[in-house]
């Protein structure tokens, strides 16, 4: 490739985030294809000015960098080496974004096996919502060697507000996306149980809205969170069984190591319970609503 010539773009997954994603590399004047198992969505995708594939393997066939936002270890790695996969067509020298949220060893042993075959790795999990990812404000957790940071920079760029650079092998993006997700979670979990609580006790929660934002026990998931239980509004921005698969993890890597994490255990078997009563794929304030079944406790727009 010419040093003047924009490098080609692959993102395998346009979901809220991968479309988001995908628009703002546009925007930055990359040749970007798209790749979705839905193919109204790649036509859509077409229809705002990108090009279109029909399977990873099509994607990746004349990319420089692909950028994978999917939902988890298992699809990245069908995505790398199933059938019709990047693996398949990707360029000697090549580097593959992975943006899924897993378990470090997993990244580990991925990058292991790409990188076996002269393409690059970078272990890149993101945060910030569908949002920032339209308007090219992630914030990027990556890990990965010198070179697979410098073929995957023109895509970071575009993509990310920050940029955080935490080691020169996979593993190290992925272990601290699983710190702020045990976060995430406990947070999501703490303010759903204490707007239900609130709730409970006969209290105005939009008055504890206001107060609790102003106040020391505010979070930045209860202030994002909460507004969707004060709307009665459980569209899915993220859901549930993200979670469920988040903390779950945690779980392991925890069991693992012989790491005691009662407190997101606890979150866990919130986020299992709500997930198990038919809301696994709303959005994740509805842990809220569990507590408010649990309780017969009100909520706005739910069933008295």
């Amino acid at each position: 490739m010419p040093e003047s010539a924009k490098p080609r773009v692959a993102v395998i997954g346009l979901g809220s985030m991968g479309y988001g994603m995908a628009t703002s590399l546009r925007r930055a004047g990359l040749e970007v294809t798209g790749c979705d198992v839905s193919a109204e969505t790649v036509k859509r995708f077409v229809a705002d000015g990108g090009k279109g594939a029909s399977t990873p393997a099509e994607a990746a066939k004349s990319a420089d960098i692909v950028v994978s936002v999917v939902v988890n270890a298992a699809q990245t790695e069908t995505i790398l080496f199933g059938a019709n996969g990047v693996a398949e067509t990707l360029g000697e020298g090549a580097v593959f974004i992975s943006s899924a949220t897993m378990d470090p060893d997993v990244a580990r042993r991925l990058a292991k096996q790409l990188e076996a075959t002269d393409r690059h790795y970078l272990d890149a999990p993101i945060s910030g919502g569908a949002q920032r990812a339209a308007q090219g404000e992630l914030t990027i957790l990556a890990s990965g060697s010198p070179a697979a940071f410098a073929k995957a920079r023109p895509a970071l760029d575009a993509m990310a507000a920050k940029l955080y650079e935490l080691g020169d092998a996979a593993g190290q993006g992925a272990a601290f996306k699983m710190i702020n997700q045990l976060l995430a979670g406990v947070h999501i979990a703490a303010a759903s149980e204490a707007i239900a609580f609130a709730a409970k006790q006969g209290l105005d929660i939009r008055k504890v809205y206001e107060v609790i934002t102003a106040s020391a026990g505010n979070s930045w998931m209860f202030e994002n969170r909460m507004p969707h239980v004060l709307d009665g509004d459980y569209a899915p921005r993220s859901a549930v069984d993200i979670f469920v698969k988040d903390l779950g993890i945690i779980q392991d890597m925890a069991r693992s190591q012989k790491f005691p994490v009662p407190v997101s255990a606890a979150a866990l078997q919130m986020f299992l319970m709500t997930s198990a009563a038919g809301m696994g794929r709303d959005d994740d304030a509805s842990v809220a609503r569990m507590y408010a079944k649990v309780t017969g406790t009100p909520l706005p727009g739910e069933p008295k």
